[in-house]
């Protein structure tokens, strides 16, 4: 499919705006297409960047990131690397094990190309449901340089954006794409939802990880649906140029209202196209959704269960689903440290100390590292690309006009 010949302009999300209103526009943040009426401001235009710009390189330094946005990833990383080694050297010298049997690397090497081939099923049945075309490769592209994205970028911001440039670099038109990314992130809440009821029931017993589970996972779908329903609600009022008076109470007047009602003429868009929505494909998405959560509980069960351990099952598929997706609000890339401090305080008693520090090396290999591993190699310069753009178009937006 040919690439469209309009240019691709990267409007991003305010970084000061309620973390709310971040999670009901991501799915749009990374890039759109203006339409060919829209005039944005001279300051603005002279630095919205075409995905086809000759010289668009990473070695460009006119397009990289601010050095203060590249220290605070390094750090991040550099808290998440310390607190491992911190704690995998102490268990270690108190007799805990660092390797692993191969059966349990099998089993959890399944449960990740289960997860990733599942989640790019998603998205290629998301797309055949709204009647668009979208290869499977070009879906499994997608998928890995968001995860790539969102583990460089704050609270998974790059996410996003990554996702929608691949899309765009391979020929699929904007309102398409958007709408793909939009039932990409309304199928990931719902199935986390079902995932949520149907633990509840199988580990009604679970304790205190059922209830830390239910709240933190349960709220993060719930939250998300929630804030779809508003925006949907939102865009089918008329576009108004000035914000309303609820709007400036918040801080959203000026531009960054502009970008809002730019955002909500792309759901209205997305909107009309769900109406004539395929529900057979819908539904095989869904499932496929499914799936890739109930893999996510399935990778620290299969190292230590694998590994020949005897621990309940319970807290070791459950306690990981919630630091995975609680590190998702977490602003430090990569969770900071938090992940690792979170994981030792729920799991060092259920896992024992003959395996605490082989568990937790390995299940963040399998459920972070090898992502970010996979990502690069697959899209990782477009993904950097993304993330570049958006966030000079945060810093353009912010500055005073």
């Amino acid at each position: 499919m040919a690439r469209e010949s309009a240019p691709l302009v990267y409007p991003v999300f305010p970084p000061q705006l309620p973390p709310a209103l971040i999670k009901c526009f991501e799915a749009a943040r990374g890039a759109a297409h203006l339409p060919s009426t829209f005039h944005p401001p001279p300051r603005t235009r002279s630095r919205c960047f075409c995905a086809s710009e000759p010289g668009d390189s990473l070695n460009d330094s006119r397009h990289g990131m601010t050095w203060r946005r590249w220290a605070f990833t390094a750090v991040s990383f550099a808290a998440v690397i310390g607190v491992s080694l911190y704690f995998i050297l102490g268990w270690w010298r108190a007799g805990s094990a660092i390797g692993l049997p191969p059966r349990a690397h099998l089993l959890a090497i399944a449960a990740v190309l289960i997860e990733i081939i599942t989640r790019s099923w998603k998205i290629t049945w998301s797309a055949k449901a709204a009647h668009i075309d979208l290869r499977f490769i070009t879906a499994l592209r997608t998928t890995l340089a968001g995860d790539f994205g969102a583990s460089i970028t704050p609270a998974r911001s790059g996410a996003e954006p990554a996702r929608f440039l691949v899309l765009a670099e391979a020929g699929v038109p904007t309102a398409s794409a958007l709408v793909v990314l939009f039932a990409e992130l309304f199928l990931e809440a719902l199935s986390l939802a079902t995932v949520v009821v149907v633990v509840a029931v199988v580990f009604r017993h679970a304790g205190i990880v059922l209830g830390a589970l239910v709240g933190v996972v349960g709220g993060y779908a719930g939250f998300v649906l929630g804030i779809a329903a508003i925006a949907m609600g939102l865009a089918r009022k008329p576009a108004r140029d000035i914000a309303p008076t609820w709007a400036r109470r918040i801080g959203l007047g000026g531009r960054r209202w502009t970008v809002i009602e730019r955002w909500l003429a792309q759901v209205r868009t997305t909107v009309d196209t769900v109406r004539h929505i395929d529900f057979r494909w819908a539904f095989g998405s869904y499932t496929m959704s499914v799936i890739h959560v109930a893999m996510r509980l399935c990778v620290l069960p299969a190292l230590v269960l694998g590994a020949g351990a005897v621990a309940p099952l319970a807290p070791l598929a459950l306690w990981p689903l919630g630091l995975l997706y609680g590190a998702a609000v977490v602003p430090a890339p990569g969770g900071g440290g938090a992940v690792e401090l979170a994981f030792r305080a729920a799991l060092a008693g259920v896992i024992g100390k003959s395996l605490f520090a082989a568990a937790l090396l390995w299940w963040r290999f399998y459920t972070f590292y090898i992502y970010i591993v996979l990502g690069a190699i697959v899209a990782g310069n477009t993904a950097m690309r993304a993330v570049r753009k958006t966030q000079e178009m945060e810093e353009e937006l912010e500055a005073p006009a």
